[in-house]
């Protein structure tokens, strides 16, 4: 497994400390890695009606709205000491620009490695773009 530098765990630790969760009080920080290697950072947002914005989905925006189409690493750290993986809908967002490359890794509150996946394993059998004859 890939280890991170200290300087994308300070960036997952601080994004997640602006988490917006006042519901859950389960804050949550994502950094994605554009094809460029530009990095993106992002927090879960929630509000009243349960439908917020998830960090993963948070940083892909902003990735999306720089104006890059593909992932090349995908970062999420949690609260505590145990995995805080994408939800289904984060894992989906993530396919949507991902490829074979892509790794996904999540870390514990500390920003330890707890484990590392492919796109394949994060989300086996995927619907993507190119079942809808489109390729990114």
């Amino acid at each position: 497994m890939s280890a991170a530098d200290a300087t994308l765990i300070e960036t997952l630790v601080a994004v997640r400390g602006n988490a917006y969760a006042p519901y859950s009080r389960h804050p949550v920080g994502a950094l994605v890695i554009g094809e460029s290697g530009t990095r993106y950072a992002g927090a879960n947002v929630e509000v009243a009606h349960y439908k917020g914005l998830c960090a993963e989905a948070s940083a892909i925006s902003a990735m999306v709205s720089a104006g890059e189409r593909r992932l090349r690493e995908v970062w999420v750290i949690g609260p505590g000491e145990h995995l805080c993986t994408p939800c289904g809908d984060c894992r989906q967002r993530i396919r949507e620009f991902a490829d074979e490359h892509t790794r996904i890794r999540v870390v514990d509150a500390d920003g330890e490695l707890l484990k590392e996946y492919s796109m394949a394993e994060l989300l086996p059998d995927a619907f993507g773009p190119e079942n809808l004859g489109q390729a990114l």
